[in-house]
């Protein structure tokens, strides 16, 4: 009989920021580096010679994203629970594969998750780590999933949550974020709109004048929750990674977790450096402020004049963490590319009807993108490819 493994302690070690390298104590609470205003990254200890047996060990472990506590930043071991978050199914797609032309395609459906999308994940760690350093109060503006993934994680560690939304958020989102106790502003026309919104809310407001900042990447540990899609992809696959991956950018925080935890397993050994996916970038023609700087070999994005879409998870028109995502999708041999409203409806009726998965319109945007991909030469036929389903359709219909 086997005896119940014994999780060990996280090996975080400090932070350091990706553009300068100043480097960090993780526990004081930070947000962004001081010294030139870049986000902070985690850092763990991946010599520790615990980490190396991991791989063996987690299927004996609690199927939520906890599992990989070591590599995550909370320390107090009692704090490692929360909504059930993570160990998302990764479905072979088998008919609609064959349909588009590929060989091996799988969809990996965050929608699965508590409040319905892979934002769970990255709030799931940063509310637990906040509340670890004694923050009391959070706030944050949301394109929609993040504010009602804030509100959740904040009732279950019993903190204050200030959220704003842009004006044409669509009223689910705030009826749910209200029914868990938050405050929700809805003010502007894009997420950066609600935000300027938010500071000046915050500025008139003593109440919220401690609130802890949980705005993309202006903290560290959203994005050690979003890596955990990584690490379950390698898991599911069977220990390897695809060849590629295609995923929604808006803020961009998934797909630098995504590839950070690649790179965090090859230094494990887990695998082999040939194994690094590549990161391919999807927007919508509407808000493609990562396809044009690509286009334009650009370090910084420009944002558009205009940001229009209904993915409202990918009209993110000035994304804090542009150098990052740029340099990931380069460094990793991706590419960016925008696709057509009027492909969303027909790439989600696809798809339901050859797997019976409903793609929330972020999941169907990169799904139409695949012929353009094939077309470009950009994903060949035999590429063994998965596509982040982001979130759950409910809260669009």
């Amino acid at each position: 009989m086997r005896v119940r493994p014994v999780i060990a302690g996280s090996s975080l070690s400090h932070l350091d920021c990706a553009r300068c390298g100043q480097r960090e104590d993780p526990d004081y609470l930070q947000t962004v580096c001081p010294e030139c205003g870049g986000p902070l990254l985690a850092r763990y200890e991946l010599s520790r010679e615990d980490l190396r047996g991991l791989p063996w060990d987690l299927p004996h472990r609690s199927c939520d994203l906890w599992r990989y506590a070591e590599l995550l930043p909370v320390r107090d071991r009692k704090r490692r629970s929360g909504l059930g978050e993570g160990m998302t199914p990764l479905l072979r797609a088998d008919r609609l594969g064959a349909a588009l032309g590929l060989e091996s395609f799988w969809i990996k459906d965050e929608g699965r998750n508590p409040t319905g999308s892979f934002k769970a994940r990255g709030m799931a760690v940063a509310v637990t780590r906040a509340a670890e350093l004694g923050v009391e109060a959070l706030a944050a503006p949301s394109a929609g999933n993040a504010g009602l993934a804030m509100a959740a994680y904040a009732a279950c560690h019993g903190l204050s949550a200030l959220v704003a939304f842009p004006a044409d958020i669509p009223p689910p989102y705030v009826r749910e974020c209200r029914a868990y106790g938050a405050e929700v502003l809805v003010e502007g026309a894009t997420i950066r709109e609600a935000g300027q919104a938010l500071k000046r809310h915050i500025a008139a407001n003593p109440k919220w004048a401690d609130a802890f900042d949980v705005s993309t990447l202006r903290e560290p540990y959203r994005l050690e929750g979003k890596k955990t899609m990584g690490y379950e992809i390698a898991e599911q696959l069977g220990g390897v990674a695809p060849d590629v991956v295609l995923y929604p950018t808006g803020g961009g925080t998934g797909l630098i977790g995504i590839a950070k935890a690649f790179e965090e397993m090859i230094s494990l050994s887990w695998m082999g450096e040939t194994t690094r996916p590549r990161m391919i970038a999807v927007q919508m023609a509407g808000c493609a402020p990562v396809v044009e700087a690509m286009r334009a070999g650009a370090s910084r994005v420009v944002p558009p004049e205009t940001a229009q879409t209904r993915c409202w998870g990918l009209r993110v028109p000035s994304p804090f963490a542009d150098r990052e995502i740029l340099r990931t999708v380069r460094d990793t041999g991706g590419e960016a590319v925008a696709v057509e409203e009027k492909e969303l409806l027909p790439a989600a009726r696809h798809a339901l009807r050859t797997t019976g998965i409903d793609l929330a319109p972020e999941g169907a945007a990169a799904l139409a993108a695949i012929p353009h991909l094939l077309r470009g030469g950009v994903i060949r036929p035999t590429d063994r490819i998965v596509l982040l389903n982001t979130a759950s359709s409910a809260m669009y219909k």
